[in-house]
């Protein structure tokens, strides 16, 4: 059976909430590509756009390295912190000494935060009925 070759020189995974982000990683000249559309078009909020390249600009890799992005689940913010968290693993696979500057900004931790499943006899997860005494 014959197997394809890379074309990427990292993979990596990135979760946040309910989003999960698939990231490849290989040299180039910095693009950025989001479920096959340009980086820009898909993220459209800024503060989206700012989370996403964090890691990029932290380590002055912005104009270095092609990207491409696989992403599904989740809301548009929770994809971008799918994606911080990937792109960050994957730029650790490609130069295993920016760990420091990565760790120290918080950018290989995986938030654990998720939304709190809702409760019987409640309104939601912890808002109850308003409580009519008469």
């Amino acid at each position: 059976m014959a197997t394809k070759g890379k074309t990427y020189d990292a993979h990596a995974v990135g979760r946040r909430k309910t989003s999960v982000a698939r990231v490849y990683v290989k040299e180039g000249s910095g693009k950025i590509t989001v479920n096959k559309r340009e980086f820009k078009e898909y993220f459209d909020k800024g503060t989206n756009r700012y989370v996403v390249t964090q890691p990029l600009n932290l380590v002055k890799l912005a104009d270095k390295y092609d990207i491409n992005i696989n992403v599904y689940g989740g809301g548009t913010t929770g994809q971008a912190g799918a994606v911080r968290l990937g792109i960050a693993r994957a730029i650790l696979k490609v130069d295993p000494s920016l760990r420091g500057e990565l760790k120290a900004a918080g950018f290989l931790t995986r938030d654990p935060r998720k939304v709190e499943r809702k409760k019987y006899g409640l309104k939601g997860a912890r808002a109850k009925y308003q409580f009519s005494k008469r």
